[in-house]
């Protein structure tokens, strides 16, 4: 039977974070990204995306176990991210990647901080602030190229701008550029379909073109998680923990084809989410269970009570539609997940008692309720699962 890690002081809930896991899913898409067969002089290089307080596990804890363990490089969404990872110790560079306000370009100058230009004024914003920091050597930067995404980016078709506007910048560097697949789990025959292709080939003309001006790009690197598994010839510099990495070919179902890619690159759950049963009732047949009586039990039920709602990180559309794990087996969330209860029904579970462990998400024992397959459940992605697990919850990080 699961028990807290900690001794219970506050309100019981809490997400494991296993550092092990962390570390093996780093090594394992190292080498995936890197095979032996290519016999590659300059291996590939990963960077590991630590925004969103690394999709909830934790920014500065997750990236300073994963410089450790290896990772060439930290991507943060702004200049605060990078901040609180440089501040952790962290010294590998950090790229900033969706770039700086102005205003904010001394401080990521200051906090050694890569920025990313995607918009061909912002120069000379950190021309200056590399200025005024002086005789310290130039300033890196990578720049993004919109190659269909329409989000950030300049226009591939700028790129002699871009040049031109960079030859007047004594102070800065470019050393890296990069774009952003848009549907690379996409595999149909349709526009769609093709959008990655397309978007490859637009960012190598731009590479090229640059090339041709007398520009050296640095570092390129295209792909998202997605296109790991599901297009090796575009890999990635990439990892995220506990991201899904998934893709799926034409005629083949989409479910089955993302377990295939999963089996690629067997990746280990990173966080689990778990709370405790704070309350027991029995409640007879035709009653309802919790707000609008959403959940009517068809039968004399045993309901439990977690101590943990959509205000800590379990997904309200799982109402009467989840399950969590209790002594490793399934127990269906029932009725509206209220902000800090949720309710389970743990009829067919025998011996449950107040106090005992639920998992939302994550391992119980050689048991496992991935927050891929949770996500895919409720039609959302990984991502928006692991980051709605909110700062009220603790972390506790396990060896």
């Amino acid at each position: 039977m699961l028990k807290s890690p900690r001794k219970e002081e506050r309100r019981p809930v809490w997400a494991e974070v296993s550092l092990s896991a962390l570390t093996h899913n780093l090594q394992a898409i190292r080498k995936y990204v890197n095979p032996v067969e290519e016999k590659r002089k300059t291996p590939r290089k990963i960077l590991s995306i630590v925004k969103g307080n690394a999709y909830g596990h934790g920014g500065p804890e997750v990236a300073k176990v994963l410089e450790k363990a290896g990772s060439d490089w930290f991507g943060v969404t702004c200049t605060d991210e990078g901040i609180a990872v440089r501040e952790a110790g962290v010294r590998k560079p950090i790229l900033i990647l969706t770039s700086f306000v102005p205003g904010e370009e001394s401080r990521m100058v200051k906090h050694d901080l890569t920025a990313v230009i995607h918009r061909c004024e912002q120069l000379a914003l950190l021309e200056r602030a590399a200025a005024r920091r002086g005789g310290k050597g130039r300033v890196p930067f990578h720049l993004k190229i919109d190659t269909g995404m329409n989000r950030l980016g300049i226009a591939s078709g700028d790129v002699e701008c871009f040049a031109r506007q960079y030859g007047k910048c004594k102070n800065i560097q470019l050393t890296g550029i990069f774009s952003h697949f848009a549907s690379s789990g996409v595999f149909t025959e349709t526009a769609v379909g093709r959008q990655t292709r397309e978007q490859e080939e637009r960012l190598y003309a731009a590479v090229e073109r640059l090339r041709t001006l007398g520009i050296d790009p640095g570092l390129v690197h295209l792909a998202n998680s997605a296109a790991i598994v599901s297009r090796p010839e575009t890999w990635a510099d990439m990892v995220r923990p506990g991201a899904i990495l998934y893709g799926y070919h034409p005629g083949y179902d989409p479910v089955e084809m993302r377990d295939e890619a999963e089996a690629r690159l067997p990746l280990k759950p990173v966080m689990s989410l778990r709370s405790k049963i704070i309350s027991l009732r029995s409640v007879p047949a035709g009653a309802g269970v919790g707000y609008d009586a959403a959940f009517v039990a068809q039968r004399p039920s045993r309901i439990g009570v977690l101590a943990a709602g959509y205000g800590d990180g379990i997904h309200r559309s799982l109402g009467n539609r989840g399950n969590v794990l209790v002594h490793g087996k399934l127990a269906p969330i029932v009725g509206i997940i209220s902000m800090d209860v949720t309710m389970i029904d743990v009829t067919d579970i025998e011996g449950v008692e107040i106090g005992d462990v639920a998992t939302i998400h994550g391992t119980d024992g050689k048991q496992v309720l991935p927050a891929n397959r949770v996500a895919r459940s409720i039609g959302t992605v990984t991502s928006d699962l692991l980051c709605a697990v909110t700062q009220r919850v603790p972390r506790v990080y396990l060896r």
